[in-house]
């Protein structure tokens, strides 16, 4: 026998240590099993205070049902290593189960679970040794003490993650479809996304963006609390995410300021709702210009908009953000028409181009430089912004080739 224990040992920790105890070790274990369970159940209750129901015997008969369950199922994996986990399985999974449904973390169902394993193994210990089996035995029996606990604990678990899942609001449930759907790659098909949204009870907008956070070491990948209703929130690639549906009335991703404080995030271009995996893509791109620390220090619970760095996203990757951003910089031009606002856009782009040097400018376009004079104080005039700022030039000189080479029929408006 000795030299059975030590073969095992050597061959390391095994998957199903049950297999390594010789089956005729179970024969003396059985006659225990009655008082063994009062002492694991005697354990629980006066070290898990939460499981202590003096008032409610149904509850203690029931606790000592699942301990002398899940101990004749110990001993019969030792007789009978092929023995069936099914029931033992169901019990422990019904456990967790009613553990979620009382409102309960599993964390006393872990300890109690921890506290009759320590039990049961003093107690075959002490009669191990009163019985002067090798020390072998003790050393095994410890380690499939361990593999049954992890595998009622996993059962558990299982039955608890079940119950979290039914219980979640079915408007819950509903939202993160809609979540899903909205972000999904390709697009989901309009009709299946307004169905679902109006199955949520959210108003899909015309325009929205998507925001994405740095996740936060200990939150379990979940994003914020006590966000407002009109946003959905899920995960995607590890990061939370949000989507705010018209994130251009006044305020815009600012109107999130208290509900985000703290957080470090990026937020999306504003796109019509069935490009929201475009927003996405670019929070995310953006996000990760922030962690990598170029776009200089940022610091903690900072929010910044992709449309602010386009130069550097574009010059990280490509050309869909600068498209939605060139619709709403430019957004004037096209309300021009598509013949006017054109040539206009050309006009400024060899003002850029050379250094709002009419002359120049004029030679490349051929046309006369007081033309030219004429169109920039048009232009001047439709837009809101210094078009000589430096960083706009910057800016336009990336998005006007886009625009020009997109088309200008309508849109852009």
């Amino acid at each position: 026998m000795t030299e059975l224990y030590e073969r095992s040992a050597a061959d390391g920790l095994s998957k199903e240590p049950w297999r390594d105890v010789p089956r005729d070790e179970a024969q003396w274990m059985r006659p225990h099993l009655p008082a063994l369970v009062d002492s694991m159940v005697e354990g629980v209750l006066r070290h898990v205070p939460e499981y202590a129901r003096p008032d409610d015997p149904v509850y203690t008969e029931v606790m000592r049902l699942a301990v002398a369950q899940g101990m004749g199922h110990f001993v019969q994996m030792i007789a009978d290593p092929d023995a069936s986990w099914q029931e033992v399985h169901q019990v422990f999974f019904d456990i967790g189960y009613g553990e979620a449904i009382e409102g309960r973390g599993l964390e006393h169902l872990q300890n109690a679970l921890r506290v009759a394993s320590r039990t049961a193994w003093r107690y075959l210990s002490r009669e191990a040794d009163r019985l002067q089996k090798p020390r072998e035995l003790a050393i095994a029996l410890t380690e499939v003490n361990f593999a049954y606990l992890d595998l009622l604990a996993s059962a558990a678990a299982q039955g608890y993650a079940r119950a979290r899942e039914k219980t979640a609001g079915e408007r819950e449930q509903r939202r993160s479809r809609l979540l899903s759907l909205l972000l999904s790659d390709p697009p989901a098909p309009k009709d299946i996304v307004v169905e679902q949204a109006n199955l949520a009870g959210w108003a899909l907008p015309e325009r929205l963006a998507v925001i994405v956070l740095s996740p936060r070491p200990g939150s379990g990948g979940e994003g914020p609390a006590g966000l407002p209703p009109s946003l959905l929130s899920g995960l995607d690639r590890g990061r939370p995410c949000l989507v705010m549906p018209d994130p251009d009335r006044p305020g815009g991703p600012g109107r999130l300021t208290a509900a985000l404080g703290g957080w470090t995030g990026a937020v999306g271009p504003s796109v019509p709702a069935d490009q929201a995996g475009v927003s996405l893509h670019w929070a995310h791109r953006a996000l990760d210009l922030v962690a990598s620390g170029r776009l200089g220090p940022t610091g903690s619970g900072t929010l910044v908009r992709a449309e602010r760095y386009v130069p550097d996203l574009l010059l990280q990757e490509g050309r869909t953000l600068a498209e939605a951003a060139a619709r709403r910089r430019l957004a004037p031009l096209a309300a021009l028409g598509p013949h006017r606002g054109a040539r206009l856009a050309a006009t400024l782009l060899e003002c850029l181009r050379h250094g709002f040097n009419a002359t120049d400018a004029a030679e490349a376009l051929c046309v006369h430089p007081q033309t030219v004079r004429y169109r920039l104080a048009q232009l001047h005039e439709i837009f809101d912004y210094d078009l000589e700022d430096p960083a706009i030039r910057l800016e336009l000189m990336l998005l006007l080739p886009v625009w020009l080479s997109s088309g200008q029929d309508g849109e852009h408006a």
